[in-house]
């Protein structure tokens, strides 16, 4: 029956005339984000921004639509209306009239209904077509020309609306209804999948618990981007070996060879493609990147503002021979960046981390949201896997809800270039995208990655090229500067990152970190655990406030004035958070403070009672002070907060890097904090991370004046500051979200964002 009316729907609406090829409005991107539902809606909401865009004004007696709402209105023509239609019969005295005194003594007396002939309705759907809320003098002229009142005139236009409108809805929900069929078939596959999983090497089944199986939408793409994979490898072997054949899968001759190849090994290649083809693509992406990471001018064209460097795109054009298409992208921005940097990390292991997913997440955990390696078209030779090609899907974020995060699939290739250097290129395929999900090539990657050259004593030298393309797309305001000039996502960002990340397992590995940087904490065992909690509870708040798909943000007005995001999560098993409904809710600002001075402000425990309203102005006390790298302001310190009430212990992790900096903190429970001290696993300690991220607001500083004294050259830009609290809203993992906890957290960063700007003398910014 749903299949029928479907069809029925659609015929209709063919019928109508209305184009079913055009794009959905913005608005309805918004409601209906499934690739599938937005292009079958296309038509029907064909010129409806426009339309709805020049009649915001509501009639009195208009439908239920709302006082102040604008109404989705198409373009369909008159042949299913007319003198035979009972739906336009009686429109104008057919409904009840707020003046509707006259009637009053003629209740027994039957109502006239009017039956419009076939060239008055002729004549009102012309007009509505080009204006479907006629205004008065419209109206008046109409009403006139048909020989009709003004107020029948009007009442066939709401109902004309009434009844577009209802022919929407029942067309929409019918296409949401085979929708939900559809992703409810999907889950239910997925969950059958998920309980018969069995390892291919030992065959006994997978733990269901494993934290990255989810079922969030991310997750869903992926795994039907494998089984897509699968389709693909089934057809190819069945054109290799014909029916009669033996497969390579049944010779028994293969013995455990077999199982440790490839998943690709025996089939042509991946989503159509050729895995010949595939190698070739990647070695021109490598061929590239190596061009790109060590040319100079005219390629490379430095600043002299800025001092970064400017990919001069027309060579670029001219020296690889890219062809100028868009690749379907109807607008697009390119974003591209050089960077070079040392990182204290031996090369072997860097390069494993790179072509470790996991480990490739923990290294960028500010910048990676979600990672996946969605198959493997060479494993590589040796340790260091050589060779390895795998396509891999990525996430990449800020840290605020406010910018959208960038989906991309590509293939990672790893090669050694020589004795002592590496290289990782990153490059997305065309053939594969097409395959994947439409909706998801919002962002590709030409040949990005970087240049490893080792060094003597640990130590390495990057250079990291990023060259992204993207679909434009609406930035919010505060964050456009420092998106579109590329340094949201750019090399310096990743660079930054790396070098923060290395330093920090360098300290976390050291024995003999000097006593001053290493206080209140007696063994190395203590210091390590101690360090590997801060660290989770830094990459906690990380996947806490950003624009991931794990999240559902909900937008709020704070007290002060500004907008806060809140979402909702419920923990049910994992020990690192505490178990029940956990509320998060995150607000950025935009101050006229530096980001240094800002850091300072807020890592400064002496300076703490200025901000936190939950020390209640008490004074706090250092228990232990770690340092994790060589500025002063990457350190991990334990301090007590005293007040009349009681007494907590807060930890709190303080990084900075070129790019970005964090301060993050969390209350932990005395006992375990000094279990943990002492060198016990920290794992199982419940931690609920809050902070701040810190960024320069993008903004390019120029001089005031002209002068030789070179203090008076710069000015500081203002900064961009992310502030987000995380609180146990009940301790029930089947409790509700209450308004009462939403309003606790609106408080805390009302309260807490204006005593910053108190504190830093900036309330007028």
């Amino acid at each position: 029956m749903l299949l029928k009316t479907t069809l029925s729907s659609t015929k209709t609406l063919s019928a109508m005339g209305v184009d079913m090829s055009n794009p959905p409005t913005s608005r309805t991107k918004d409601f209906f984000a499934t690739p599938a539902l937005s292009l079958t809606l296309a038509g029907v909401f064909r010129d409806a921004g426009a339309t709805a865009a020049a009649s915001m004004e509501v009639e009195e007696g208009d439908e239920e639509s709302g006082g102040g709402c604008r109404e989705e209105t198409v373009e369909i023509s008159s042949e299913n209306t007319g003198p035979g239609r009972s739906d336009d019969d009686g429109d104008a005295d057919g409904l009840q009239d707020e003046d509707g005194e006259e009637d009053k003594n003629k209740k027994k007396k039957r109502k006239k209904y009017h039956r419009h002939t076939a060239e008055q309705i002729r004549e009102m759907e012309a007009l509505f077509k080009e204006s479907p809320h006629p205004d008065e003098k419209q109206r008046q002229q109409l009403s006139k020309q048909l020989g009709l009142a003004p107020r029948q005139v009007k009442f066939w236009f709401q109902n004309r609306r009434t009844q577009i409108k209802a022919i929407q809805e029942r067309h929409e929900n019918s296409l949401l209804k085979s929708e939900m069929d559809k992703l409810r078939d999907e889950n239910r596959a997925m969950r059958e999948t998920i309980k018969k999983a069995s390892c291919p090497n030992c065959g006994f089944a997978t733990s269901s618990r494993d934290a990255t199986m989810t079922t969030e939408e991310q997750q869903i793409r992926i795994e039907n981007a494998r089984l897509k994979a699968e389709i693909e490898k089934l057809r190819a072997t069945i054109g290799k070996y014909p029916t009669g054949s033996a497969s390579p899968s049944s010779s028994c001759s293969a013995g455990n060879d077999q199982e440790n190849r490839s998943s690709l090994e025996y089939y042509t290649g991946i989503f159509g493609l050729e895995k010949s083809r595939i190698l070739e693509l990647v070695n021109q992406a490598m061929e590239e990147l190596t061009k790109m990471a060590t040319a100079s001018e005219p390629l490379w064209v430095r600043s002299l503002e800025t001092g970064r460097e400017i990919l001069n795109y027309d060579e670029y054009m001219r020296e690889f021979s890219i062809e100028n298409s868009n690749n379907g992208l109807v607008r697009r921005s390119i974003e591209a960046s050089r960077e070079t940097g040392v990182v204290f990390v031996d090369l072997p292991r860097l390069v494993q981390g790179f072509m470790d997913v996991n480990r490739w997440k923990e290294m960028f955990p500010c910048m990676i949201s979600k990672a996946a390696t969605v198959d493997i078209i060479s494993s590589g030779e040796g340790v260091n896997r050589n060779g390895a090609v795998q396509l891999m899907f990525a996430e990449l974020q800020m840290l605020t809800p406010m910018v959208p995060t960038r989906e991309v699939y590509f293939v990672r290739y790893c090669k050694q270039l020589s004795t002592d250097r590496w290289a990782i290129v990153d490059v997305s395929v065309d053939k594969v995208e097409d395959n994947i999900d439409a909706s998801l090539v919002k962002c590709r990657k030409r040949p990005s990655g970087c240049i490893i050259e080792d060094k003597s004593n640990g130590h390495c030298k990057v250079i990291w090229v990023e060259h992204l393309e993207c679909q434009k797309s609406t930035i919010n305001t505060m964050y456009r500067s420092i998106v579109n000039s590329g340094l949201a996502f750019g090399a310096r960002h990743w660079v930054a990152t790396l070098q923060l990340q290395c330093e920090r397992l360098v300290f976390f590995m050291a024995t003999n970190v000097p006593t001053k940087d290493s206080s209140g904490v007696a063994t190395l065992a203590g210091r390590k655990s101690v360090l590997k909690l801060a660290q989770r509870m830094s990459m906690g708040f990380c996947r806490a406030v950003g624009a991931s798909s794990y999240h559902t943000w909900t937008k709020v007005s704070t007290k002060g004035g500004e907008d806060i995001r809140v979402a909702s999560r419920k923990n049910l098993n994992d020990p690192g958070e505490p178990l029940g409904v956990i509320l998060c809710a995150v607000s950025s600002v935009w101050l006229p403070v530096s980001s240094q001075a800002l850091f300072d402000f807020l890592r400064d425990e002496a300076r703490r009672s200025e901000w936190d309203i939950m020390s209640n102005g008490g004074p706090s006390q250092s228990i232990a002070n770690l340092s994790k790298g060589q500025d002063r302001g990457n350190t991990v310190t334990l301090h007590a907060m005293k007040s009349k009430e009681n007494s907590m212990w807060v930890l709190q992790d303080s990084c900075t890097n070129a790019y970005e900096s964090m301060v993050v903190y969390a209350p932990v429970d005395i006992t375990g904090m000094q279990s943990v001290m002492t060198g016990c696993d920290s794992s199982n300690i419940p931690i609920l991370p809050s902070g701040f991220s810190i960024l320069p607001d993008g903004l390019e500083t120029r001089p005031l004046v002209i002068t030789s004294r070179p203090e008076e050259k710069t000015m500081d830009g203002g900064s961009l500051l992310t502030i987000a609290f995380q609180i146990l809203a009940n301790s029930s993992p089947t409790a509700k979200l209450t308004m009462d906890s939403v309003e606790t957290v609106n408080t805390l960063i009302s309260c807490t964002m204006q005593n910053i700007k108190t504190s830093l003398q900036c309330e007028d910014g």
